[in-house]
């Protein structure tokens, strides 16, 4: 019984051995571009850009497949950024994809809410705590702004507010354009 505890523990033990070497061995490296771009993506996982989240269009964006102006919650700042990123001319925020708005949140009344939990659902950052037939919140400090949770609402008890400016969020606004005449 004790000899049988053992020879399973040292076969455990080298397939344990066996399992963190070819792990590391045959590690499939991700895109570090791609890496980089997501790094600069607000994360809002939106899908405003017509990709399912940030890092399926940072992916496109590194093969080249999309444009470094479709992401509407960045904006000008991103297409900024992803332009010195990849070495290209920053171009104006796409108008297919949307206009650039104030940073917003959403808030829930809470008097009309029904607790039918298809805002939780369509979150796509878990920034809705609730459960049946119980009044919903939004965590503000999660919510990303990005308007998914709005469609399924049935009561429409979710409304978007601007996001209150404090050291945290604030930025220097862009430096206008000035056209030499």
């Amino acid at each position: 019984m004790f000899t049988t505890a053992i020879i399973f523990a040292l076969i455990t033990l080298c397939a344990g051995l066996l399992l963190g070497y070819f792990s590391q061995r045959f590690k499939v490296e991700g895109d570090p571009v791609a890496d980089q771009i997501e790094a600069l993506l607000p994360q809002t996982q939106c899908g405003q850009c017509d990709y399912a989240g940030c890092r399926p269009y940072a992916e496109a964006v590194a093969n080249g497949e999309a444009e470094i102006n479709r992401c509407v919650p960045g904006g000008e700042a991103t297409i900024q950024e992803l332009a010195v990123l990849l070495d290209r001319e920053p171009l104006p925020l796409d108008e297919e994809v949307g206009e650039e708005k104030v940073p917003m949140v959403a808030v829930i009344v809470e008097e009309h809410c029904i607790g039918c939990t298809k805002c939780i659902q369509a979150c796509p950052v878990d920034a809705i705590l609730g459960c049946a037939k119980h009044m919903h919140t939004i965590i503000t400090d999660e919510c990303t702004g990005c308007e998914l949770c709005l469609p399924p609402c049935p009561v429409d008890c979710i409304d978007m507010v601007p996001l209150e400016e404090n050291i945290e969020n604030w930025h220097w606004p862009a430096p206008e354009k000035r056209i030499a005449s």
